[in-house]
């Protein structure tokens, strides 16, 4: 099972860096799988910490993917010398244990070392998950023939349609300025 949410890192000279990411775990063991390059995959090698951030502000996701906004406040993460988001509803601080390499994408295999919960999660309503999955499907626009984004596209904007509020708007809204761009420079 694969688990969305927001990994925060910092590189060796401090520089804070935001990134929603499928996570997996395994007996307990949170599996990072980035594509490279990455640099949550560099700070992570070169740190050996990573954050993962439970969120519900679903323009964080969409933020990030589209660089319309990359910059969400952050606070020092607890035990370890990292970050986590200011405003997510939890965090688990994540210690390196070991690296699977591959060309593509390596396996990032962390222990969890600190687990913190800071306000309650209510659920996802179905914007807010069509938003998740468009933020998904922008981060591989590269990857999947346009018939594919097409489908997906309209399909996840009846969700949007009948039960957005305005933070979901906006996020669609930028999700949606980036695919338009992306159709414009791939057709030239």
């Amino acid at each position: 099972m694969i688990f969305e949410t927001i990994i925060t890192t910092q590189s060796i000279a401090g520089h804070s860096h935001i990134a929603p990411m499928g996570i997996r775990e395994e007996s307990g063991v949170v599996i990072l799988a980035p594509f490279r390059p990455s640099t949550t995959l560099d700070n992570v090698i070169a740190s050996g910490v990573a954050v993962q951030n439970f969120c519900d502000d679903v323009r964080v996701f969409a933020g990030c993917v589209t660089g319309v906004k990359r910059d969400w406040p952050t606070v020092a993460a607890t035990m370890l010398a990292g970050i986590r988001l200011r405003d997510c509803l939890g965090h688990s601080e994540l210690k390196l244990e070991r690296i699977d390499e591959d060309s593509q994408r390596p396996r990032l295999y962390c222990k969890r070392v600190r687990d913190e919960t800071h306000g309650a999660f209510r659920g996802f309503n179905r914007a807010q998950a069509a938003v998740i999955e468009g933020a998904v499907l922008i981060s591989r626009l590269g990857m999947l023939p346009r018939e594919k984004i097409d489908s997906e596209w309209r399909y996840l904007s009846i969700a949007i349609e009948k039960t957005a509020g305005p933070i979901e708007l906006e996020a669609w809204g930028w999700l949606q300025v980036k695919l338009n761009d992306h159709f414009k420079t791939s057709k030239k």
